[in-house]
């Protein structure tokens, strides 16, 4: 390993030294020829390109988003690609390249791992068996037009002009981006998918936990969904009971001495590869919610929607509208919304029908299955069976090509393969005692509907053409992954709901552990039934809130979706701001809509910091700062100091409760906490004035990531606070602190940490502190921006801003505690649809259409979305006109005056 560095390294540099010049180019006299400006779009004007059967126009307004006008369906997607190609192929290519495990013919050696994981996971080959086999003709043409259009810009475009990146990397490593594919774009929902996946992380926490905790101790860290307080989803009455859950197997303590670093190394692995996305599984989640016209100002639904992603430079969505001049059964689209730069249509928006909004449902739809192998075999029910093999040569920039050898089982690609260190992940995983010898070791497969083919892309060219709800409801039958929460309103006044997806059914056990691999007891005995998920439609309460919670009541329905939901803080929060209208007697505008969803009140607070004002404080340094807290109104404004201290204590306690009793290998090493002198009759500042702090690292405990953020702590927590001698409140003493011994005193040193943290981070004066100084965001390119030296860094990122939100606020900027306050995710966009009026609908990106640094339309979203505001988002004809600023006709090559 040490070998790679000094190559890297020089790689590197050279990529600094051409993009300082790049720079260097940009504020000279030669600005208007130079390497960044080649490759902006030309927005205005003709361009002929190959296929097209008649004119496209391309309207752009003043922030560069494009709507496009065709007379064909095939015209329609094929100028889509065109367009994409124009704003955001690099990150096209490099998003491609990650879902077929070839970054490193980009990279070099250094994605060489992520590449054999993604090998054999198998994506690219999924996604390929869908095109040929499952899909139908009508989408396999728009997904080859749409290849046709990125293809046609292609043609005519190379190195620094299609984006300042490829200037660098050619110099290195002579790189030519390939042809694109429909096969690359139908792999990126696998991508999203691998994001959105379940619970394969609280899976193999809880097996780490159950070598050092008890039972009761770990349910107290999982505690179930609180029905009684937060609503699900779906709020009507039915069905039966759900299937039990599964227990540990027996003699799981003993087996799981050992396995700790194992696994959690598995699950480090697992989560280094969304962060490739520019979105990540820790804090993906979504608000959305839809109000019926009975209820709003405007007398028809409103729908609001935005989902959470961890930020990237540029964000992972891409406005955009795709119009047929004339609607008709063979062009039948005039959909505007959010679309992925690298796939055609629509993902969330509105056609001149209907608008749904997505959020992930949390689903459990991955299984880790231990294997017992065998000299070429695995068991299975007792019998020998030969296990498959295929061998993947993956080509290196740079470097010698390398070979892969993929095992798979009946029940999915054996994961553990992929590094030597994770050969031992099932040295120890809990099993019973009817489990075959160990042996070596077990190996761990993945079982994970994602690599099941499917037909998603029908369903969301299926969505963009809905005119009304059995329509959408018919598209939803074949969302299968990721599965979403989808909401939905129509012109005609109707709200609803549908669950989608493939949800498996298990015979035995209920995923919240890995299972024998062996024993097809634990199988899946299918999926849950289409016409089984959950469903509403114009609710009596006149509305419906999806906001990652419980989808429906598990004591009236017949089936396990998971146990692993998020505890509804954000959903309960937004219906109450909603019930608080309506109940009396008011209606819903679309400031409301937007009142809600720049809400930033902290829910736990309201909870916790009764407790806190009660603690006797005497050192009077510390209780100035717990003085902030009386009077607050929870809050988490950017310029509040109460916030700022509220959330340092939430920290702090988080620590001090859970960071040294959770089994290491379930700890991160997080910044380090600052905490006074132990002698504290030394004076308080140094000679120069700073506060006098010693510096203490080590591990601390997460705030852990879970599939819709952080609310599973604040659960946690409030199960305990009325039971002030409960063992989690003891914390050992420190040479800075005496031992805690029940909850006041836990909350005393919290309190007092918590001054000392924000004296070092912000300073003595507590009137100079802010939440926002401590709450910041930066926008980063997920590829050089991420891997590249400094001044590389400093050219195509972006930031900070301070931000007001916090962790499972409707306003989710969220942060994890065992690293810091910077943000970690964000709402991706905001969008607010009115059903009456769709000119007079609102939307906002977290940064712009354009993926080009220095254009102006990078991040000229990014201020408006830190402030709360939104953009205007039109539909109609004449008034896409009149914003718009360029208009680019797309013209047929070799047609009459095409150039």
């Amino acid at each position: 390993m040490p070998a790679k560095k000094p190559r890297r390294r020089g790689r590197l540099i050279v990529i600094a030294l051409v993009l300082l010049l790049v720079a260097g180019l940009g504020y000279g006299a030669y600005w208007s020829v130079s390497t960044v400006r080649a490759s902006f779009p030309q927005v205005s004007g003709e361009i002929a390109i190959d296929g097209l059967s008649a004119p496209v126009t391309v309207m752009r307004d003043g922030n560069g988003i494009p709507q496009l006008y065709a007379d064909s369906a095939g015209d329609l997607f094929r100028a889509q690609g065109y367009v994409h190609a124009q704003d955001r192929f690099w990150e096209m290519d490099v998003r491609r390249h990650m879902t077929s495990g070839r970054l490193s013919e980009m990279f070099g050696e250094d994605q060489v791992e992520t590449d054999a994981f993604l090998r054999t996971l198998g994506w690219h080959d999924v996604a390929q068996e869908e095109f040929d086999n499952l899909l139908s003709d009508e989408t396999r043409a728009y997904l080859q037009a749409y290849a046709d259009g990125v293809n046609a810009y292609l043609a005519e475009h190379s190195g620094e002009e299609i984006s300042v990146e490829y200037a660098a990397l050619g110099f290195v490593n002579d790189y030519e981006p390939a042809e694109w594919t429909p096969v690359d774009s139908v792999a990126w929902l696998k991508a999203m998918a691998w994001d959105l996946r379940g619970n394969m992380q609280e899976e193999i926490d809880r097996s780490l936990l159950a070598a050092r905790l008890s039972p009761e101790e770990i349910e107290e860290l999982y505690p179930p969904y609180p029905y009684d307080r937060n609503n699900p989803i779906v709020q009507q009455p039915g069905g039966s009971e759900s299937p039990p859950g599964q227990t540990l197997p027996d003699g799981a303590d003993d087996a799981l001495e050992g396995a700790s670093t194992q696994l959690a190394q598995v699950a480090e692995t697992l989560d280094s590869i969304p962060a490739l996305l520019g979105t990540n599984g820790s804090g993906i989640g979504s608000n959305s919610w839809v109000v019926h016209g009975d209820y709003t100002t405007t007398g028809k639904p409103l729908l609001a929607n935005d989902p959470h992603l961890s930020p990237s430079l540029p964000g992972v969505w891409y406005q955009m509208g795709l119009h047929c001049n004339e609607v008709t059964p063979e062009c039948p689209f005039a959909v505007s919304g959010f679309t992925f730069a690298g796939m055609p249509g629509v993902i969330i928006g509105h056609n001149e029908h209907i608008s749904w909004g997505l959020t992930n449902l949390g689903a459990d739809v991955t299984d880790l299955r231990l294997e017992k192998l065998d000299d070429g075999n695995y068991l299975r029910d007792g019998e020998q069976v030969p296990y498959e093999t295929r061998t993947e040569t993956i080509n290196v920039a740079g470097g010698e090509p390398r070979e892969i050898t993929v095992r798979r089982t009946e029940n999915g690609p054996i994961i553990s393969d992929r590094e030597e260190e994770y050969a031992d992940v099932g040295d120890s995983a809990p099993v019973d005692s009817s489990a075959p010898d160990r042996g070596e070791g077990y190996a761990v497969s993945l079982s994970w509907t994602a690599l099941e083919p499917s037909r998603t892309m029908d369903a969301l060219f299926s969505l963009n053409a809905a005119t009304d709800w059995d329509q959408f409801r018919a598209a939803a039958q074949d969302f299968a992954v990721p599965s979403q929460n989808l909401i939905y309103a129509d012109t005609e006044g109707n709200i609803g709901y549908q669950a989608p997806g493939l949800i498996p059914v298990r015979n035995q056990g209920d995923g919240r552990y890995p299972s024998p691999g062996w024993d097809s007891a634990y199988d899946w005995d299918g999926y849950v039934p289409q016409d089984a998920l959950p469903w509403e439609l114009n609710p009596d309460r006149g509305y419906i809130v999806t906001a990652n919670q419980a989808v429906i009541d598990e004591d009236s329905y017949d089936y396990t979706l998971t146990d692993d939901w998020s505890y509804g803080t954000r959903s309960q929060r937004i219906e109450d701001l909603i019930r608080a209208t309506i109940e009396d007697g008011g209606k819903i505008s679309m400031g409301d809509m937007q009142s809600i969803q720049l809400d930033n009140s902290n829910e736990m607070a309201k909870i916790l910091v009764p407790y806190l004002l009660r603690i006797d404080i005497d050192d009077p340094y510390v209780r100035e700062a717990q003085e902030l807290l009386e009077g607050w109104d929870y809050t988490q404004d950017a310029d509040s100091a109460a916030a700022a201290y509220y959330n340092a204590v939430w920290r702090n306690l988080l620590q001090l409760t859970f960071g040294n009793k959770l089994p290491k290998e379930v700890r991160v090493e997080g910044q380090c906490l600052r905490v006074p002198p132990a002698d504290e009759s030394q004076p308080l500042e140094n000679p120069d004035g700073e506060a006098r702090l010693i510096t203490e690292c080590g591990e601390r405990s997460p705030e852990t990531a879970q599939p819709d953020g952080g609310d599973r702590w604040f659960e946690v927590v409030r199960g305990i606070l009325e039971d002030p001698d409960n063992e989690w409140w003891r914390a050992p003493a420190t040479d800075a602190q005496p031992a805690a011994d029940n909850r006041d005193e836990l909350l005393a040193r919290a309190l007092r940490d918590a001054r000392w943290e924000l004296t070092a981070e912000l300073g003595k004066d507590i009137d100079t502190w802010s939440w926002g100084r401590l709450h910041r965001l930066m926008l980063n390119n997920q590829t050089l921006g991420t891997e590249g030296p400094g001044p590389v860094q400093w050219l195509l990122n972006r930031g900070p801003w301070n931000l007001a939100g916090g962790t499972d606020a409707v306003d989710a900027t969220g942060w994890n505690a065992a690293g810091g306050y910077d943000i970690t995710w964000v709402p991706s966009m905001r969008m607010i649809v009115s059903l009456d009026n769709f000119d007079e609908s609102q939307w906002i990106n977290l940064s712009g259409a354009s993926g080009h640094a220095y254009h102006a339309n990078y991040t000229d979203q990014t201020d408006l979305w830190a402030n709360g505001e939104y953009l205007p988002w039109v539909h109609t004809r004449a008034a896409v006109e009149e914003r718009a600023e360029n208009t680019l006709t797309l013209t047929p090559a070799g047609a009459p005056g095409s150039s």
